[in-house]
């Protein structure tokens, strides 16, 4: 295909999966159960947290946590107490445990006391055409309180090569915007332009059929190559086309 082409077939697709009825077979579901701000932002970032394997499964995990946060998780991380936390003991969704999730709680209030909120940390530490330095902050203040180093692994570090799969779709539900109403679009003073693809198996493998991607590798070598490629395509809105390659993969088997 040319490049003119592949962006008309991209398109096709967007329109195709960018829109509601995406929502109910999605963890994005998940943060559009709530109205509030800090409601949406806490159970989108947990969602996204533990977004890898089934994901009925998925949805049903992070179900049973808001349950488990009474419905009303901003008042939960911001006035528990230690003895409220015990609703969490007994949760795990693969390797994401009960300790993961107290410390997940801890964590979540430090950033909304201490630093002004989710929003804030990823708006001061963002540059014009990347999220990755400002994930690298957030998880370093983040983890600013006790915590076992296990709990680490579960907020990945772009710095350290990841390509942050579950933290770059928290913040493409978070950032991004237009009139689909799949997106939640919240935060409104980070750039789209900034945002990078959810790489995964599936998305990784149809960037590759499609030229978009070269390295053989999941990394954060291989997000910056296929954000150049996408950004070409679009350079405002480049993460639309997660869309496109996500259901490319796993609806279409492409």
């Amino acid at each position: 295909m040319t490049p003119n082409e592949l962006r008309d077939f991209l398109n096709e697709k967007v329109e195709r999966y960018n829109r509601p009825d995406f929502i109910s077979s999605d963890p994005i579901q998940i943060p559009h159960q709530f109205s509030q701000k800090e409601d949406i932002e806490i159970v989108g970032f947990l969602a996204a947290t533990i977004a890898w394997g089934n994901r009925k499964m998925i949805i049903k995990s992070a179900q049973s946590l808001i349950e488990r946060m009474g419905n009303a998780p901003y008042d939960f991380v911001m006035t528990h107490r230690e003895s409220h936390l015990e609703p969490l003991d007994g949760f795990v969704h693969r390797t994401f445990n009960a300790t993961d999730v107290k410390t997940f709680i801890r964590g979540l209030r430090h950033v909304y006391t201490q630093h002004g909120g989710m929003e804030a940390l990823f708006e001061k530490y963002h540059t014009s055409h990347s999220m990755q330095p400002a994930i690298s902050a957030f998880k370093k203040h983040f983890f600013e309180i006790a915590h076992e180093e296990r709990t680490q692994k579960h907020i990945s570090d772009p710095l350290n090569n990841s390509a942050a799969k579950r933290i770059n779709m928290f913040l493409r539900w978070m950032v991004r915007q237009d009139k689909k109403g799949v997106d939640l679009g919240l935060w409104k003073n980070i750039p789209m332009a900034a945002l990078s693809c959810p790489l995964d198996v599936h998305s990784g493998n149809v960037a590759r059929k499609l030229g978009l991607l070269s390295r053989k590798q999941n990394d954060a070598k291989a997000l910056v190559e296929l954000d150049t490629a996408l950004r070409a395509l679009d350079p405002y809105d480049p993460v639309k086309y997660d869309f496109a390659l996500f259901g490319l993969g796993v609806f279409e088997q492409f």
